[in-house]
């Protein structure tokens, strides 16, 4: 991800350029000789170009890129970056498969078809180990699926104890065979009561919520399937919190809708102190600091990474992660990015920067990071943590920690100097070997660890 090594692709793109034309001009079916007319040059000079053993550019490459019917760019860039990234991914994950990454941009350029198969397989993927994740995460803490569980494993084993008894009793009372049956029928009939509100409610969400158990993920869910960004609270308007409120039949329970009401009177007050459009513009000139955004703007940094988080989709910010934690380490907020997974029951990873900033209040943590399962894909967190004193300053300090993560792209050069810091998201699925900071065994099989190991 350094400069180097992206000026480094930069040139080796630009040089198979030669490449790019003999490949489309043979899906094409067009002579090297016809092509060559065409372009108003001689075949054997068209050859050179074609081996990459003559430069091109200017007016020969347009009258080129017109004759195969294709944007100049098509020629000179070829695939699309993030492909030849995401290659890059899939080859850091196996190490030990050996991949030639010096040559993804002509196996790009030569087999476009295979590479975008390759790319799409690497996503699903990404996809399927985020899925697995939640779903250890889900069998491990879920209360309610704990629960279910139990009581079907006890109606089982009541149903199995009235069958032996009836089998094994030959000279049994016909009174007491009858209360067995009667036992028996009931026992059939809530186990299956059971499976069926077990089904409904596994079958409840498909996508990532899975089912929500408390208020606080009512919300999570709510707020993330908007981004952490409503427009209507953006403007001098008064009173628009109760109608987003009111309108809205995601938050089913009472205390979901007090706990949303309460967000967003508080979002109302930093979007006010922050407005949308100056913020944007003060974040991409400070280039996401929060610090320099806090003094532009003379606000709290807890509140500035709230505000980064809420950024609309169209400022093309939407990776921007947040996650806050209370004293106790709990989670309490969570907006989803694709840079770091969260769970959704147990606890995080210690090594994240919120836990460290949660140590030493007020202090300012940076951190590159990467995530344990994404060899090579590193990204920006910064990490604070505050206290709050809700009863005045003779009751107790509440803590809070936030971390907010911004994508690659705002990473400094000087931040590919030294290795990241590796994170996971959970012991539990976490493939990090030799972690000093592991609470539990990972249940991830030799399959599927990504071969990663902590450099710190």
């Amino acid at each position: 991800m350094g400069g180097q090594a992206g000026d480094g692709r930069g040139m080796a793109r630009s040089a198979l350029t030669g490449t790019r034309i003999r490949e489309r001009r043979t899906v094409l079916g067009i002579k090297q000789a016809d092509l060559a007319r065409m372009a108003e040059i001689s075949p054997s000079y068209l050859n050179l170009i074609e081996h990459n053993r003559r430069r091109i550019g200017g007016k020969l490459l347009t009258r080129i890129a017109r004759s195969l019917a294709v944007e100049v760019s098509a020629l000179t860039q070829g695939a699309e970056a993030t492909l030849i990234d995401q290659l890059g991914e899939a080859a850091a994950a196996h190490p030990e498969i050996d991949a030639e990454v010096q040559r993804i941009d002509e196996f790009v350029g030569r087999f476009p078809g295979w590479a975008a198969l390759i790319q799409d397989l690497q996503r699903r993927t990404g996809q399927l180990e985020r899925r697995v994740a939640s779903l250890v995460d889900r069998m491990a803490h879920d209360p309610i699926l704990s629960t279910s569980l139990h009581e079907l494993l006890t109606k089982v084993s009541a149903i199995k104890s009235t069958a032996s008894i009836l089998m094994e009793t030959e000279d049994l009372d016909h009174n007491w065979t009858y209360r067995f049956h009667r036992n028996l029928q009931a026992d059939s009939q809530k186990l299956a009561e059971g499976a069926a509100a077990l089904v409904d409610y596994l079958d409840a969400e498909k996508d990532a919520e899975l089912g929500l158990v408390s208020p606080q993920e009512e919300v999570e869910a709510w707020l993330n399937r908007h981004q952490f960004h409503f427009p209507g609270l953006e403007t001098e308007v008064p009173d628009l919190v109760e109608s987003v409120i009111g309108r809205n039949q995601a938050l089913r329970s009472a205390p979901a809708r007090e706990l949303a009401r309460a967000h967003l009177h508080r979002y109302r007050h930093e979007a006010l102190a922050m407005p949308l459009e100056a913020f944007t513009a003060a974040a991409l000139a400070e280039d996401f600091d929060p610090a320099r955004l806090a003094m532009r703007f003379d606000c709290e940094l807890p509140a500035v990474f709230r505000r980064l988080a809420s950024l609309p989709s169209d400022s093309g910010l939407t990776q921007i992660g947040l996650v806050a934690c209370d004293g106790a380490g709990a989670l309490t907020l969570r907006k989803s990015s694709d840079l770091l997974s969260m769970p959704r029951f147990g606890a995080a990873c210690a090594l994240w920067p919120l836990y460290r900033a949660l140590a030493q209040p007020m202090a300012p943590v940076r951190a590159v990071l990467e995530g344990a399962s994404r060899p090579g894909q590193r990204f920006l967190a910064y990490a604070i943590s505050h206290a709050t004193y809700p009863q005045g300053f003779a009751g107790p300090a509440i803590y809070e920690s936030l971390m907010v993560m911004i994508p690659p792209a705002r990473l400094e050069p000087p931040d590919d100097i030294g290795p990241p810091q590796i994170v996971g998201t959970s012991c539990r699925v976490c493939p990090l070997r030799g972690c000093p900071a592991r609470r539990e065994p990972t249940i991830l099989a030799d399959g599927f660890d990504s071969g990663a190991s902590n450099p710190q």
